[in-house]
Formats: C-alpha cells, sequence, structure tokens
C-alpha cells in the first residue's frame, strides 16, 4: 500500500510509473491532475488523493487543462491518428509539409510529436515505413525492382543504397533477415510500446521502461531482424484484447507469441502463463511448480527477462512473505495490475 509520501513525492518527481495509480486533488484550486502533471506542485496539507478519474468528479473536483487527467498520459491526438492511419493504408504514400498544410496540420508540431515518441523525425518514419513495404513485397517474390517503384522510390540506385542502410544488406540477399513490426499505443497505466514477427508479438513494453532499447537490441540479434514501425495482425489482435482485458472483460489473451529464449526461460514463461488471473505466487512457489525447488534465484533471473509484459504475467510473482518484488514497469503499476486483478474491476479505455 502507497502512503501520502509515497504518493506526494511521486508527484514531485513526476514518477510516470504511477500513472493511472492516483489522481492529485487540490483543496486550494478544486482541480484534479494525473501524478506527472508540470503544474506547480501545492503544499501536502492542501492535497486529496483518490484512486480513480470518477472518485476526484464526485468529490467535487475538475480536470486540470495542463495535464488533462481524462485522457491516456501521451494519448496519440486526433491529428497524428489521421496521419498515421493513411500512412500504413499506403505506406508509399509521401506526405510533405505543404500535404500537412493544406490539411491544417502544423508540421512542426508533428515534428515534435514523432520525436517526442518515436525518437526520429516525421520524414524519417515514413521512410521506414517505404521500405517495411518493400521489404514485405519482396520477401513474397516480387522483384526487387517492382517493389521499389512501388514503394514510392524514384530510382532503384536509391532504394539500393536506402535498403543497405537498413538491412546491412542488398535487397536480393535478405532471405535470412527478419522484420519485427513495432507500434505505439496508449493504455491506463501510461503509453506502450509492441513488436510482433509473423509468428507472433515478441515485445509489449511501456515506453518509459529503462530497458527497453537493450530489450529491442537483444531481439534484433536473436532472431536476426531489423525493428521498423509497421503493423500486422497479431499487433491489432493484441490491441483489441488489451482494450478488453483493462475493460474487464478479458482474463485469457489468445493472440500468438513469439518468446526466443533458452529452454529454461521458455519454461518459467509458460508457467507464468499457469497462474490464474487474480492470483499470485511467491517465486519459491513458482520454482516448485516447475519441479526445481533449489532454483529460486534462476527463476527470478528469467521472469526478469520476461519481454511481454502482462500476456506473459510476471506481475503476478510476489515475494514469500507477500510483497511486492521488482517489475519492470515499475512497482506502482505491479500493485495497480494485481489490485485490478484481484478485485475484477474495470477501467474505461480511451485507445
Amino acid at each position: 500500500m502507497f502512503t501520502f509520501e509515497d504518493k506526494y513525492n511521486a508527484i514531485l518527481r513526476k514518477d510516470s510509473a504511477f500513472e493511472g495509480v492516483f489522481i492529485t486533488a487540490v483543496k486550494t484550486t478544486g482541480i484534479f491532475c494525473r501524478p506527472v502533471c508540470r503544474a506547480r506542485k501545492p503544499k501536502p496539507e492542501n492535497i486529496v488523493f483518490y484512486d480513480s478519474v470518477k472518485e476526484a468528479i464526485l468529490n467535487g473536483y475538475r480536470p486540470c487543462k495542463i495535464c488533462k487527467p481524462l485522457e491516456h498520459a501521451d494519448q496519440t491526438p486526433g491529428f497524428v491518428r489521421e496521419v498515421l492511419q493513411e500512412l500504413h493504408q499506403n505506406p508509399h504514400t509521401k506526405i510533405n509539409d505543404y500535404a500537412l498544410r493544406q490539411r491544417g496540420t502544423d508540421p512542426d508540431q508533428l515534428r515534435r510529436w514523432f520525436k517526442k515518441h518515436h525518437h526520429l523525425t516525421f520524414h524519417a518514419y515514413q521512410r521506414m515505413l517505404r521500405i517495411n513495404y518493400a521489404y514485405s513485397k519482396i520477401a513474397m517474390g516480387e522483384s526487387v525492382t517492382h517493389a521499389a517503384f512501388d514503394s514510392g522510390y524514384q530510382s532503384l540506385s536509391g532504394f539500393n543504397d536506402r535498403f543497405r542502410s537498413y538491412f546491412g544488406r542488398a535487397p536480393s540477399h535478405l532471405k535470412d533477415k527478419t522484420v519485427i513490426q513495432m507500434t505505439r499505443f496508449t493504455t491506463p497505466l501510461g503509453p506502450m510500446v509492441a513488436c510482433a514477427t509473423g509468428q507472433g508479438v515478441c515485445l509489449t513494453e511501456f515506453t518509459d521502461r529503462k530497458m527497453l532499447e537493450t530489450e529491442l537490441k537483444q531481439l534484433e540479434k536473436l532472431l536476426n531482424a531489423i525493428v521498423l514501425p509497421g503493423s500486422n495482425s497479431h499487433l491489432e489482435q493484441l490491441q483489441t484484447e488489451l482494450v478488453e482485458y483493462f475493460e474487464g472483460r478479458l482474463r485469457q489473451f489468445s493472440v500468438p507469441l513469439h518468446t526466443p529464449g533458452t529452454p529454461f526461460q521458455q519454461s518459467v514463461w509458460n508457467a507464468l502463463r499457469e497462474i490464474p488471473y487474480g492470483e499470485t505466487r511467491s517465486y519459491k512457489q513458482q520454482a516448485v511448480f516447475l519441479q526445481q525447488p533449489t532454483a529460486v534465484r534462476a527463476v527470478a533471473a528469467a521472469n526478469g527477462c520476461n519481454r511481454i509484459s502482462i500476456l506473459i504475467p510476471c506481475h503476478r510473482v510476489i515475494g514469500d512473505k507477500g510483497h511486492l518484488t521488482g517489475y519492470g514497469g515499475g512497482l506502482p503499476r505491479k500493485k495497480w495490475l494485481l489490485d485490478f486483478e484481484k478485485n475484477g474491476l474495470a477501467v474505461p479505455y480511451f485507445g
């Protein structure tokens, strides 16, 4: 249970790990905020903490105009969603600044959003989508020339140079290279990133996870792959199931998973999926379940290597005495998920 001091220190740090865990209501102004609000922090005696937006509203508080707590943190703005939808439907399309202004979109605002949330420019994102689109065509047997021009490239040499810069080899030598599709979406606990191959989902993590970049590099090495922005049927199914999960309508995920790892890691991850919804196990109980009662530390280490948050529920593993232990998404999220599942709650999902 988080104390008043824990929560107050969290808002002073603007700690995103507490996103969705509590709401801060300010008595002197009558507003309520999310933990990461950048507004000036009030004195402790002027604060009331609530567990939900609904509770704050019922107590007479109104939403902050700065952090917008009625929306999910870093929710994709409508004008960005429209651009992304068009690009994913027509990856060969090139949208320049003039085209953006024609539709009433500020190019600078769009660029800032892509730099913040994808760590690359809008035009670089478009180039990566075109490369992804071309790769898919070549992998299905289409000639390099047709794939290049169908993807919007004006010259074969330019396409070959761009392709080599991403894949490290010419298009004619890509048969052994895998593309990992990556997408970003919002949840009640903050934004997440997900990756999938043709076999299934291989990563779901909160975007503030410190090891995220390392995990992506590990996946590229393990699968001899490159991570590119895009989507596929597995990522679409994942987002649908996560909406149902947070709305309390789904307790068992069915989307296919692709989990490269050692045989022992595979056994630990499979055992995690055997923990019933709303229940917990200790690391020791997990080791006994795997018929390796002395391998508690090894089980804990394998848990920590899990790249698929929520779907492979490592949040359901706790310490021997019932205390919360490490979680890549942060202990506040772990506690929230356990309470959410135990109490059979439902959270409005804004997508």
